[in-house]
């Protein structure tokens, strides 16, 4: 079934919608929820409580792509679980790590969190990263959205880890200089 046709059946509040995304769409789903949370029982569940959310917003939401609209709520939907649980642990795994490294583009003074300007320095790293050659591109969102690991995003783009390694340090550097240039320090 298209992607188009699965939105549809969203539109006419057709319940076979969610099968038809779990069948298309659910392994992509738990890649990205795995990458962020690593146990099997909260991916199933990560993937679930995305699916239930895509239905309840499908309509009135209108996605342009399916995969990037799920893609974006399982994300979302795996870090509020990750926050949760290293809320209590108090741990540095790999995700910590990764969200530290990103954090490091942001000019200093500025908090993601806090700040009113989350949305636009977003907005302003989404249009540099349209800038970007689609390997570049796809080097730095497989890392900083995905959450997946330097040697798998190697082997998905046939690079060395060192080349992946190299690129996402380019980027992160002229990213960060171009927000400093724009104003967001």
């Amino acid at each position: 079934m298209t992607e188009g046709e699965i939105i549809e059946l969203y539109n006419k509040r057709d319940e076979r919608a969610v099968k038809e995304t779990q069948n298309a769409y659910g392994k992509y789903c738990e890649t990205i929820a795995r990458n962020i949370l690593g146990d099997e029982q909260e991916v199933r569940e990560c993937v679930n409580d995305a699916l239930l959310k895509a239905w309840e917003n499908i309509p009135p939401e209108r996605p342009r792509s399916l995969s990037a609209y799920l893609a974006v709520i399982t994300r979302n939907e795996a870090l509020l679980r990750y926050r949760r649980e290293s809320a209590q642990k108090r741990g540095k795994g790999s995700v910590a790590l990764v969200l530290d490294d990103f954090a490091e583009l942001i000019p200093s003074g500025a908090d993601v969190e806090k700040t009113a300007e989350q949305r636009e320095i977003v907005a302003e790293i989404n249009r540099y990263l349209a800038k970007l050659s689609e390997n570049n591109r796809a080097v730095f969102i497989l890392r900083f959205f995905c959450f997946e690991e330097i040697g798998d995003i190697a082997l998905r783009l046939g690079l060395s880890k060192k080349d992946v390694s190299a690129t996402l340090y380019r980027t992160k550097k002229q990213i960060k200089k171009h927000l400093i240039e724009e104003g967001y320090v």
